[in-house]
């Protein structure tokens, strides 16, 4: 089976994950280390796939920004 279509199809509890970073495995291994939680969020401004990139990258960059604050916050 194509390992990277079986990542391009991957959903837990029913929501999509777009975007596997090996970045993102990294915080959550040193938060852990450290007795910290993490979060990790992605705006997603580029397809690669099939070469699409966002007009304006910023705005959803933003958005994410705001809307993560606003979750933390609550």
């Amino acid at each position: 089976v194509n390992l990277n279509h079986k990542m391009d199809n991957f959903t837990f509890n029913g929501v999509r994950i777009s975007n596997l970073e090996m970045e993102t495995s990294a915080i959550y291994g040193l938060s852990r280390l450290l007795g910290h939680q993490a979060i990790s969020m992605n705006a997603i401004i580029a397809n690669r796939a099939n070469g699409t990139f966002s007009k304006n990258p910023y705005k959803p960059v933003e958005e994410l920004i705001v809307y993560t604050l606003d979750k933390l916050a609550q």
